[in-house]
């Protein structure tokens, strides 16, 4: 089993590059974001691979991160999604976006790939919302907490959830699912959803800011 390889990049063909890794040149296939990170022809690069084998090939898949492959991975065990149709996810959406994407349940964004039509996107929502990480830590950094911040925190947790009726208004205003899940997830976090009505309003400031 390959975990990585470090070499030269000796061509570029589509989504497929030569890497030679001391005169030998493996085949690799990688995402569009990976492609833009690595350079090109002629530059070293140093790939995290995962392989993928069958009765009638044994295919590596090169990241220039270990997110990246990790969403590879992930997407991949859901049934309909192949390693071309994960690259053609990751392509399209950035890991950030995908773990934001499965917290929203926005099965829009993951259609913007090729080969993704809206039933396997949303089944991929639904098969990884419980698996993906937390999009509230992604989205968010988290700062170290003071006393005070700890017990409006706790009070936060305490207040009633409008969490998805915030999402929905904010939707229904025309804002995309995941942009209006994002903003209201950082109001939350502040302890600021004491009702639905000034979740909205500050959810509103938040995507102006």
């Amino acid at each position: 089993m390959i975990g990585k390889l470090t070499g030269t990049i000796d061509s570029i063909t589509g989504n497929t590059l030569i890497l030679d890794v001391n005169g030998v040149g493996y085949v690799v296939g990688c995402g569009a974001r990976t492609l833009g990170a690595i350079g090109t022809a002629g530059d070293s690069c140093s790939l995290l691979i995962e392989t993928i084998v069958r009765e009638d090939a044994i295919t590596l898949y090169g990241f220039a991160d270990a997110l990246e492959r990790h969403w590879f991975k992930t997407l991949t065990t859901v049934q309909g999604v192949g390693p071309k149709v994960a690259l053609s996810i990751l392509s399209a959406c950035t890991p950030d976006q995908l773990s934001l994407a499965m917290g929203a349940k926005d099965s829009a964004l993951l259609t913007r790939a090729d080969g993704v039509g809206p039933k396997l996107a949303q089944r991929i929502v639904m098969e990884l919302k419980d698996k993906a990480s937390s999009a509230v830590a992604i989205a968010i950094p988290t700062a170290p907490e003071t006393k005070h911040k700890r017990a409006k925190s706790a009070a936060a947790n305490d207040a009633p959830n409008y969490t998805e009726d915030a999402v929905s208004a904010l939707v229904n205003l025309g804002y995309g699912r995941s942009e209006a899940y994002q903003a209201v997830a950082a109001v939350v976090s502040r302890g600021e959803n004491k009702d639905l009505s000034s979740l909205i309003t500050q959810s509103l400031k938040e995507m102006a800011a």
